[in-house]
């Protein structure tokens, strides 16, 4: 099914500023501490794989994108609007043993 409608991005979703909590303060450090310092990020356009281990039924998936999405521009210096395809997936796992896992490659079409 096709919506002819504009996606509404997430920047305008909110009203004002946005302030980081101080759980994804923290988040944010774990993660670009835990990061490797070298990852081939492609030059151009981008397939974005992430998966992640959830102890809870009823997290959204979609909720751990933007935040980590934000963390690996941060720390391998790209833009994510090169990212033209994402691909998601979400496994429950036991509680203490949540992960995010990701790989980017080239992002390539049927025509490439």
């Amino acid at each position: 099914m096709k919506l002819y409608i504009k996606p509404l991005s997430v920047n305008k979703v909110w009203k004002g500023r946005r302030f980081k909590t101080d759980d994804y303060k923290t988040y944010e450090q774990t993660c670009l501490w835990l990061l490797s310092d070298y990852y081939n990020v492609p030059k151009d356009k981008i397939t974005l794989y992430i998966k992640v281990g959830l102890s809870s039924k009823l997290a959204d998936l979609d909720n751990v994108a933007k935040p980590f999405i934000d963390i690996l521009q941060k720390r391998y210096k790209f833009n994510d609007n090169k990212i033209y395809r994402l691909i998601m997936e979400k496994e429950i796992v036991k509680k203490g043993e949540e992960y995010i896992e990701f790989k980017m490659e080239k992002y390539e079409t049927d025509t490439d």
